[in-house]
């Protein structure tokens, strides 16, 4: 394409957009898990744009009830209505359904919480978790939380059986600034510990030494043996060696991952 045809092709797609509503999205993603609670003039240079432009969008935000102002100061925070669209598009799958029976029973006396994740961009999102009972440990995982998939046995798990070239995108996305046990440094170490998981099956990332917790992951398998998400479980490092961890939960894990993975081909 010549560089007047990609000129083109840019104006046309630039007139496509809309500018003010994607204004008032990056607005709405200079919030995070970290500070919940901004001034007008952080969310102006986290979202790149001027004072009076961070007003308008604050204040239109406002009144649709996806910002909220703090009582008694000048900051904002978003509202729980954020959610409801993920949580609409979450509900039009049945992967939540046929997973909640598999992820309690996962759960039990070394296990304390089991989860459901899927691929999104270079990050997986849990659609969906089960608990046993007050859960004390070391991490805030929900519904709708996103973890980096290069430094998680969950995303450990999904990105060892994707196709190549979906791989290689996730890896051009992908930032290896995390540290920790088990946490890949380079795309090279990656693809390292993606072949170990391969031909082990499963992904496991000891956080003892960082917060008590071990995890263990597995993939959920599509008719071509492509991830199409992963289940893993979490057990404080205090019950159980890491051998021994492994040893008691790889085979249901596994087989739960397989019950699903039939499941949803059965369902379509």
């Amino acid at each position: 394409m010549s560089k007047s045809a990609e000129g083109d092709a840019a104006g046309a797609k630039d007139k496509n957009l809309v500018h003010s509503l994607a204004k008032g999205f990056r607005v709405l993603e200079t919030f995070t898990a970290e500070e919940p609670d901004l001034l007008q003039s952080e969310i102006a240079r986290r979202a790149g744009l001027d004072d009076g432009t961070t007003f308008r969008m604050l204040n239109t935000l406002v009144s649709l009830g996806y910002v909220a102002k703090v009582p008694g100061t000048r900051r904002f925070r978003l509202t729980l209505k954020p959610l409801e669209l993920g949580f609409n598009a979450i509900a039009r799958t049945a992967l939540r359904d046929l997973a909640r029976p598999a992820l309690r029973s996962l759960v039990g006396e070394v296990n304390e919480a089991a989860s459901l994740g899927v691929l999104d961009g270079a990050d997986i999102v849990y659609v969906e978790r089960a608990q046993a009972g007050l859960v004390r440990m070391g991490v805030d995982i929900r519904v709708g939380s996103r973890i980096h998939a290069a430094a998680s046995a969950i995303g450990h798990a999904v990105l060892a059986f994707l196709p190549e070239e979906e791989l290689e995108n996730v890896l051009r996305a992908s930032r290896f600034d995390r540290t920790g046990p088990g946490v890949p440094q380079s795309p090279d170490a990656l693809r390292a510990r993606l072949a170990q998981v391969r031909r082990e099956g499963v992904a496991l990332i000891d956080w003892a030494s960082v917060n008590g917790l071990r995890v263990l992951a597995v993939p959920v398998l599509d008719g071509s043996r492509h991830a199409i998400a992963a289940l893993s479980v979490a057990a404080p490092a205090m019950r159980l060696s890491a051998d021994e961890f492994v040893a008691a939960v790889r085979v249901p894990l596994l087989a739960k991952a397989g019950e699903l993975g039939l499941a949803l081909a059965a369902a379509g």
